[in-house]
C-alpha cells in the first residue's frame, strides 16, 4: 500500500462503490485503468487516497465476497 498523493494521477478516472448509498456519507471511490495498482479514496476527502497493488485489492475483494453476511 502506498500513501502517497503522487501514486494516483489526478487525471484518474473514478467510481464509486456500487454499495455506497450515494447521500454524501461513507463513499469509497477507487480508480481504474492504472496498469498493476489500485487508487482508492474516500468521497469528502478525494486528495487523500492510497494505492494497493492490483493483487493485494483483488485478494481483498474476494475475501469480502467470500465473508459471511452479518445478521
Amino acid at each position: 500500500m502506498n500513501s502517497t498523493p503522487e501514486a494516483s494521477p489526478r487525471s484518474a478516472t473514478w467510481r464509486k462503490s456500487s454499495h455506497s448509498a450515494g447521500d454524501g456519507g461513507d463513499c469509497l471511490e477507487i480508480a481504474t485503468g492504472i496498469s498493476g495498482v489500485i487508487p482508492v479514496r474516500d468521497s469528502k476527502n478525494p486528495g487523500s487516497r492510497v494505492t494497493f497493488q492490483a493483487e493485494a485489492w483483488s485478494a481483498f475483494v474476494g475475501a469480502i465476497k467470500a465473508a459471511p453476511t452479518p445478521k
